[in-house]
Order: C-alpha cells, then sequence, then structure tokens
C-alpha cells in the first residue's frame, strides 16, 4: 500500500494550485500559541487565583466541582469577557510576545509555516483557511516577498478578487484577533454570514482539501460547509497527531479522505516541502521511484545543518525494506530450487532494495567524511534477518546476504569512483553479521554460491556468473556517474580487487574460499589492475590514501604480502 504521505506530496505537485490548506490551532502550537484548551486552562487559573483558591493540579476539574459545569472554551470566554472588544483584549496577551519571548523566537512562526510559505512561493498552494487569530501565516509569507490577500471579514469577502485571479489568499474564517468582530463562542461558531459561507462552499468545492491541527469538535459552521459539500474533485487529506474524534471522523467518512498519522504539523509540512521538491527536482511522473529519494538525499548532503535529517532518510528506507527481505517473501525451507528460481529469486531481492541501494551510492559518491558512519549500517541491518529456526535448505539461506552484498558492492563502487576511501573502508571493515554464535566482519561472509546464475556455454551454474551479473547490473545504476564503459570496467575490476583483499585479510588468510567470489578481474589477461595497485604501492607506500584510510593497519607492506597470498591462491583452485 502506499503511503499516505507520498500520495499527498504526488497530489501537490501534480496539481499545482489545486490544493487548500485548511489550518486549526495546531499548527501554532509550536511557536508557543495555546490551543483553545489550554486558553481554557490558563483562564480557569486566573479565575481561581481571583476567588482564592488553588485549582491545580486539575484546573478543568477543580472548575467542574466550583462552577457545576464542565469548563468550555465558548462559554468560559463568554462569561468572562461579555463584549466582543473585551475578548479582543484578553487573546492579546496569548498571540503577541513579550520582549522576553520575542528574543527567544516564541510566538513566532515556526518550520510549519515557513516551510507552507515555501510552497506558496513555488506556486503549489494558493489558498489557505484557517480557524486561527494569530498573523504566524501572514509573517512568514511576507518574509519571504509574498504579501496575502487577507479576508478576515464579510466586507473583505466582497471586495476580493476572485480566487483564481488572486495571488495567495488566507482566510480567517474566525476573523483576527485585532479586529474585535472575531468568533469565540459557541453562538458565533454555530454560523456564518453569507459571504463567508458562499465562499468557503466555492473552496470546499473546488479545491483539494489539506487539514491539520484542527479538531472539528468546535466549529459547527465550518464543519456544515464540508458536510454540504457533494464534490469530490480531489482527494481530502486529514492529518492527526492521535484518534479523530466523532466530528472529525463523520467528515472523513463523508469526504472518503487519506488519513495522515503526523508527529506535529513541523514534521508535515517540512516533509511535504522534501517530496515536493524531490519531484519537481527529478522531473518524474512517479513518487515511489528511487530518483525521488536521491533528489532528496543530494539536497540533505550539501546541507550541513541537514544532518539529522540525511541519516533519518536513510534509516527509514532501511527500515522500511528490512522485513519485506526476510522469510516471508523468501521462505528457506522447501524443496531444493532451480536455477531460474534462484534467478527469480535474486531478481526479487533486487527490486526490494533497488531504492536503498539509490540511497547508498549516491551517498558515498557525494558524501563527505562527515557523513561515513551513516553508509555501512544499511548492509549490516540488511544483512542480519531473523535466524531461521528448524530444516532449511542451505543454498537459499546463505543467499538472504544477497542484499546486503548489492549494497557493499553500490556503496564501494561508488566510493572508489570518487576517491573516497574512508567511506570504502567503513563500507568494508565496519558492518558485522551475527551468524548465531558470534559476530564476524560481513564482508567474509559473502560466497559466490549465495546466488547462482547458469553458466551460458557450459549450462553449469558456476560462481562466476554472480561477478558478471553484478558488472551488468550496476552497469545501469552508474550510467549518470560514470558514464564511460571502458572507465567503469577499471573501476568494478578494482572494487572486486580490493574487496578480496579485505576479506583475505579480515579473514586472516586461509579461513573462506578466495576463488569462489572474487574473479572477474582476473579474467583481465594483462592483470592490469593487479600491476595498478603494485605501482601504487611501490610510489607512494604508506601515504596511499586507502592505506591512509585505515586498510591493512595502513601499511604498504601487508597490503602486498596479503595481494601475494591472494593471486597465489587463485592460481592453485582448479576452476581457474
Amino acid at each position: 500500500m502506499i503511503d499516505p504521505m507520498i500520495s499527498l506530496a504526488f497530489s501537490v505537485y501534480s496539481n499545482k494550485g489545486a490544493y487548500s490548506l485548511l489550518l486549526g490551532s495546531g499548527i501554532s502550537r509550536a511557536s508557543g500559541i495555546p490551543t483553545g484548551w489550554e486558553v481554557v486552562l490558563d483562564l480557569i487559573r486566573k479565575v481561581a487565583k481571583l476567588e482564592g483558591e488553588d485549582c491545580d493540579p486539575d484546573p478543568a476539574a477543580w472548575f467542574k466541582r466550583k462552577h457545576t459545569a464542565e469548563p468550555d472554551y465558548s462559554k468560559l470566554l463568554d462569561a468572562i469577557a461579555k463584549t466582543p472588544t473585551e475578548r479582543q483584549q484578553l487573546l492579546r496577551g496569548y498571540f503577541e510576545p513579550t520582549e522576553d519571548e520575542r528574543a527567544q523566537g516564541v510566538k513566532a512562526p515556526n518550520v510549519a509555516h515557513k516551510a507552507i510559505a515555501r510552497l506558496v512561493e513555488a506556486g503549489y498552494l494558493r489558498v489557505i483557511v484557517t480557524t486561527n487569530f494569530d498573523r504566524l501565516m501572514e509573517q512568514a509569507l511576507e518574509g519571504i516577498g509574498i504579501p496575502p490577500t487577507v479576508i478576515s471579514t464579510p466586507d473583505q469577502v466582497a471586495g476580493a478578487l476572485p480566487l483564481a485571479h488572486s495571488g495567495v489568499t488566507l482566510i480567517k474564517i474566525h476573523g483576527d484577533y485585532l479586529d474585535t468582530r472575531i468568533k469565540n463562542t459557541e453562538s458565533e461558531l454555530a454560523a456564518y454570514e453569507p459571504a463567508f459561507v458562499a465562499l468557503l462552499d466555492r473552496v470546499v468545492d473546488e479545491y483539494g482539501l489539506i487539514v491539520c491541527g484542527w479538531s472539528a469538535d468546535w466549529d459547527i459552521a465550518l464543519r456544515a460547509a464540508i458536510e454540504r459539500c457533494p464534490t469530490r474533485r480531489f482527494t481530502t487529506y486529514w492529518t492527526t497527531r492521535s484518534s479523530l474524534s466523532s466530528h472529525a471522523k463523520r467528515l472523513v467518512d463523508h469526504r472518503k479522505a487519506a488519513v495522515l498519522k503526523i508527529r506535529d504539523a513541523n514534521q508535515l509540512f517540512e516533509g511535504l516541502l522534501e517530496k515536493v521538491r524531490a519531484l519537481g527536482d527529478m522531473a518524474a511522473p512517479h513518487p515511489l521511484s528511487a530518483k525521488m529519494a536521491v533528489a532528496t538525499l543530494k539536497r540533505y548532503l550539501v546541507d550541513p545543518a541537514a544532518r539529522i535529517k540525511l541519516h533519518d532518510v536513510v534509516q527509514e528506507e532501511t527500515q522500511r525494506v528490512y522485513p519485506e527481505l526476510g522469510p516471508k517473501n523468501f521462505p528457506v525451507g522447501h524443496p531444493q530450487p532451480s536455477i531460474e528460481e534462484l534467478s527469480k529469486r535474486a531478481q526479487h531481492y533486487e527490486v526490494l532494495v533497488d531504492t536503498l541501494l539509490a540511497i547508498v551510492t549516491t551517498g558515498c559518491f557525494w558524501g563527505e567524511k562527515q557523513h561515513v558512519e551513516i553508509w555501512p549500517k544499511p548492509a549490516e541491518r540488511i544483512a542480519n534477518q531473523p535466524r531461521i529456526e528448524g530444516a532449511f535448505f542451505e543454498h537459499l539461506d546463505s543467499m538472504r546476504t544477497y542484499p546486503a552484498l548489492l549494497l557493499l558492492y553500490g556503496g564501494g563502487i561508488a566510493a572508489m569512483a570518487a576517491q573516497k576511501y574512508d567511506t570504502f573502508a567503513a563500507l568494508m571493515t565496519r558492518p558485522r553479521y551475527f551468524d548465531g554464535n558470534q559476530r564476524r566482519p560481513l564482508v567474509t561472509e559473502f560466497s559466490g554460491r549465495s546466488v547462482s546464475f547458469m553458466d551460458e556455454q557450459s549450462g553449469r551454474r558456476t560462481p562466476i556468473r554472480l561477478s558478471w551479473h553484478l558488472h551488468r547490473h550496476f552497469r545501469s545504476h552508474f550510467n549518470h556517474l560514470i558514464p564511460d564503459d571502458e572507465d567503469f570496467r577499471n573501476i568494478f575490476d578494482r572494487f572486486e580487487l580490493f574487496f578480496g583483499l579485505v576479506r583475505m585479510n579480515l579473514s586472516q588468510g586461509d579461513a573462506f574460499w578466495t576463488g569462489d567470489y572474487v574473479n572477474r578481474y582476473r579474467y583481465n589477461p594483462d592483470r592490469s589492475v593487479e600491476k595498478a595497485i603494485e605501482v601504487e604501492l611501490s610510489a607512494g607506500g604508506d601515504s596511499c590514501p586507502y592505506l591512509k584510510a585505515g586498510l591493512f593497519d595502513g601499511s604498504a607492506d601487508k597490503m602486498k604480502e596479503i595481494q601475494a597470498m591472494l593471486i597465489e591462491k587463485q592460481k592453485r583452485l582448479r576452476h581457474w
């Protein structure tokens, strides 16, 4: 099932200007603007203090006990401040920052307001409906040079341009706190003036609706506007931090809305902005492609302040794909499979890991030293699937490491192409694999027998087919980074040589069957890759960049020794 957040991003991107926002008090909560319930509790505390009583720790319970009535936002305001002017003055302190608050950035536009403003700037949003009295949305828009058309009174409705011909229109259906006609009480919220009713009917009918921070509990007339609209030209997206109220659920059912569970408004709109930008960057029609993730990743890679976001992108995709690679989709207990069945299984693995592979490849090519610790983690996580209990077919069990192998190959080739040897060393040496008894270097666990492909000439299942398959597979992945075929072949072969050297070093020479895996580069008759390494070691010694990155204990002599062992061992293998 497609993530509703992805659907939302695609809807906004594909229907530029066709979606409107409906924002409630939750949008401003992160800025220190209280919700209606918090205003109620604060007013109760003030009433209790004037009455010489202490209402804590439960002001609502105290009010009910003292005044024999449930504390109600609109009724409490109506009882304390009898006129609209009095209510305006009473509420001013809740919406305008003090000097100290201003210095701390409190009651100022937050991440959500600013992200919305950027979506407006790019033309994706043009109509914003809000129940809030504050001016944070106006401030966010004006901060990037976009003065909105603000409609907060019936007179302004009558004098406004049609929505299609105005820039961005901010409709404050309950008014502005500096206007004495703000709507607070139950009776005021029960019905709107005819001009507002007609305007809301047009918005609900003609635009898609993204609801955030609005409970639907208090606003009777606004609920009615949504309920009486018979059409659904665009999907309604209803975001919520918790379970829906009964009123909200009725509206969701009526509109057949998509419900999005969110942490807060900041996360929602910042994430929406990034995804819409990513779709724009890649100009692709499908929101689930790897290109979207890569476009987002590139944006974070160049932003020093986005390190946490970068980590989250990688972690979220890793966690998303992890269960898909488990025994549910890849059982290991059925009878011995045919070569064709193994190939289909390998292809299934490749499809599932494609987006994560694109992320790791891009990160290892473009990332810097401060990002190094991010890239080894996906391979380690993906490799360590739950242990299988009971009888199983050994070949299928060992094949479960194939997705992790793809990640190490993709990241390793990218790091080598970009000469990011710190990244390469981390990929080769840090990931660990738990075999049920001990944790060992993941790179030593792979075998050519993990994935077998039919040798087209002999008709036999041979490990070398894996190496050639991976060469073909990654050629397409690296077309945009390494366009020349000869350059890619040299980098791929160089990677496989290093891969074999690291494997032999970490497995202490004879602890694994070297020749069953690293082998494609050995078919280069002039041994150009091996010779190039020998020249580099002779010229640079311990100063070679891959040695300075920590490989082979930083020793040229040790690397030469390992290389000699690898070459000699491969010569003795019969299938060479």
